[in-house]
């Protein structure tokens, strides 16, 4: 009876944490990044991509672009493979896509903003310059690593992509106003949590219908639970609802529109409203409140309907929406699987074992700091609070960066999705060097606080950078010699 009970806690974690990813972070964060790749893919030419990211760009000017790019988007480990896999597919080089897949989640900007004003400036300016350096030195081992690879994957873009010519005004548009979309949504500012206006819809039993939900699926921020919201389960429903219509009208789409084409884009862009608003249920009905962030979405939805049927021709459109949705269904399996099973983990692991492991700065703490932010994954910013939370139960400062860096980077979903991009090679090679980073990152930091000398410190960091660049220059003289060792075959 107690295996049964607890088979039966382990299989509603697993349920529990789906739900509640898929009702709180798919629709403003991964929605929009399915349409970003797709319209990279279907809209961007090769040039575009390859002249800052791509495999024979110039190192200075592609690893710092790739920084730069993914800076701005404050996204997390999911929501970022989509957008990883578009600039990879149009022929980013794999050093430069992995610094942005790197960069991105680990020290955007609003990530950094947050760390600081939670935690500390010092911990957000060390969070900064370590991902800065480990994410461009991540970057180009794997470059190396995989040169032939590389080589072979850019001919094949070559193939698929040649001839498409210059980049139109209009594609360009349609990716920026994605981008301010996929802001819009992900943004915790004033200007966009704020309520501007409120009704209130007469539905009985709302009240009741929530407590329901928050006894089927628990709150408990110190698990990373974050609970069914009405609104969340009503998004589910939406969800589910695109899931049908596309597969009927986006499937086949290249055999032409049909009323499930549209039926499927009319729901994704009620989805996303509905996901933009504040829902308050109460005894007396559903309070909707209209936020800023509801505003910025309708007038993002209203300039890409405009440019879907003025500026863009029949092909681009079709292009577009058979690209988003084939990432759609490469991806999202994968990321459900994973959502699934970190839940069901997440039954069997203690926040209270990490406070017990990581109180010094030991290589054991930064790596519990590690294993835990791939394990308990938590969403985009969530990882903040719960770091600052674990700062005051005890977690030393050099294990809490780890996990900071960790946590945005990894997750057994993101790795998963990485995997059918890349391969299964590099993607569990790129988790390796992650891991050691996010590792040393912590252990430097914390040895900084616990008194080393600054310039000690830099010492040390100088040498590792010294070692990290003869590793780089090793595999390169490796590399040249078997390219002249086959050419002169």
């Amino acid at each position: 009876m107690n295996i049964l009970s607890f088979l039966t806690q382990m299989l509603n974690g697993g349920l529990g944490n789906l739900a509640a990813y898929l009702a709180a972070h798919v629709l403003l964060c991964l929605l929009p990044a399915f349409y970003i790749a797709g319209a990279m893919t279907a809209l961007i030419p090769k040039e575009s991509v390859t002249r800052f990211l791509g495999r024979n760009t110039p190192k200075w000017l592609a690893y710092p672009a790739a920084a730069l790019a993914g800076s701005v988007l404050a996204v997390c480990s999911c929501t970022i493979v989509p957008l990883f896999a578009g600039i990879y597919k149009k022929g980013a080089g794999i050093g430069p896509a992995i610094t942005f897949l790197f960069f991105a989640p680990a020290a955007n900007i609003l990530a950094l903003v947050y760390t600081g004003g939670i935690i500390g400036v010092d911990l957000a300016f060390a969070r900064l310059f370590l991902s800065l350096v480990f994410g461009i030195g991540i970057g180009m081992m794997m470059a190396l690593i995989f040169s032939r690879e590389d080589i072979a994957h850019d001919k094949e873009t070559d193939v698929l992509f040649a001839g498409q010519g210059k980049m139109r005004r209009a594609a360009l548009v349609v990716l920026l106003i994605l981008v301010a979309l996929l802001l819009a949504g992900t943004f915790k500012i004033g200007l966009l949590i704020h309520s501007y206006g409120q009704v209130t819809l007469p539905i009985a039993g709302m009240d009741r219908f929530q407590d329901f939900l928050y006894r089927l699926v628990p709150y408990d921020a110190s698990k990373g639970q974050e609970g069914v919201t009405a609104q969340g389960a009503i998004l589910i429903g939406l969800l589910i609802l695109i899931g049908l219509a596309s597969w009927k009208g986006l499937d086949n789409i290249h055999e032409g529109f049909t009323a499930w084409t549209w039926i499927a884009m009319g729901l994704v862009a009620l989805t996303l409203l509905t996901a933009a608003v504040g829902m308050s249920p109460h005894a007396g009905g559903l309070d909707v409140q209209f936020t800023g962030r509801f505003f910025g979405v309708l007038i993002a939805i209203a300039a890409l309907v405009w440019l879907m049927f003025k500026r863009l021709s029949e092909d681009e459109l079709r292009d577009w929406l058979w690209e988003s949705w084939r990432f759609v269904k490469q991806i999202f399996p994968l990321l459900v699987g994973g959502v699934f099973a970190v839940g069901v983990i997440r039954v069997l692991i203690q926040p209270e074992w990490i406070q017990t492991l990581a109180g010094q700065n030991t290589l054991l703490g930064n790596l519990a700091g590690v294993l835990f932010g791939v394990f308990m994954y938590f969403p985009t910013l969530v990882e903040v609070p719960i770091a600052k939370m674990f700062l005051n139960l005890g977690m030393h400062p050099g294990p809490l960066l780890a996990y900071l860096m960790a946590d945005p980077e990894l997750s057994l979903q993101s790795i998963l999705m990485i995997s059918v991009i890349i391969g299964r090679l590099k993607a569990w090679m790129y988790v390796a060097w992650v891991a050691l980073f996010s590792t040393l990152a912590g252990l430097i930091y914390g040895a900084w606080v616990d008194g080393m000398p600054l310039g000690l410190l830099a010492l040390y960091l100088a040498g590792m950078l010294v070692m990290l660049g003869f590793a780089l220059w090793l595999v390169n003289r490796h590399n040249e010699r078997r390219a002249a060792a086959l050419s002169a075959d």
